[in-house]
């Protein structure tokens, strides 16, 4: 039996119509697209071409050894820069800003006050010297004794070059405390650079400052 040419290329000839047919819809691309243009390169000066060169033959083997590709190690090292940054401006520009806004707030009066023991002591001691008219020696025991009685106190209010006038202008001693060295000292300094010997009315008057730094009543 003979099988026609028609009958046999039927359902070819069907699948080729339509394939055409798809082929010849408006709505379908079968051309390929051109490809996408690439970002222009941004114009990076020569120099900082260079600085990323050299970081990178720096820094990509120690990547490497890290586990890191370089791209990945380049942000490391610029997180770190970051940080290192921000320490610097803390260090150089914050801290010394509130160091000074701190020193700029008035200092809290301490009311610390020698024992009442050894201020008796003392000023009796010092009377000794006065009731013999050796009223100079009198004022610069107080004086001495009170920087000492200070020093073991609260060390760290004086160094070893503290003067008895700086002494006078601590902020962390009571006003009281400042008012009687300033008058002690002040007795003290002018009999020995002006070599005026000091008198009972300068004697009572540095006594009288130490007894009040001290809360003490003073007897006649």
């Amino acid at each position: 039996m003979t099988i026609g040419r028609g009958q046999g290329a039927g359902p070819a000839a069907e699948a080729a119509e339509d394939w055409r047919a798809v082929r010849a819809a408006a709505d379908l691309q079968y051309t390929p697209l051109p490809e996408p243009k690439a970002p222009p390169t941004p114009d990076v000066p020569w120099w900082l071409r260079a600085l990323g060169r050299l970081l990178e033959a720096i820094f990509e083997p120690i990547g490497r050894l890290l586990g890191l590709s370089w791209p990945v190690f380049q942000y490391v090292l610029l997180g770190l820069a970051v940080l290192l940054a921000l320490f610097l401006l803390w260090r150089l520009v914050l801290e010394p800003l509130l160091e000074a806004r701190r020193n700029r707030r008035p200092a809290q009066e301490v009311h610390w006050v020698p024992s009442r023991a050894e201020a008796e002591v003392l000023l009796e001691d010092a009377d000794r010297l006065a009731a013999q008219g050796r009223y100079g020696e009198a004022a610069q025991l107080l004086l001495h004794r009170s920087v000492r009685q200070i020093s073991e106190a609260r060390p760290e209010w004086l160094t070893a070059a503290s003067t008895a006038r700086e002494i006078a202008a601590l902020p962390m001693l009571p006003t009281a405390g400042r008012r009687a060295f300033g008058v002690i000292a002040g007795r003290v300094e002018r009999a020995i650079f002006a070599l005026r010997p000091l008198d009972a009315q300068d004697w009572q008057a540095a006594r009288g400052a130490y007894a009040e730094f001290a809360q003490i009543a003073l007897r006649a």
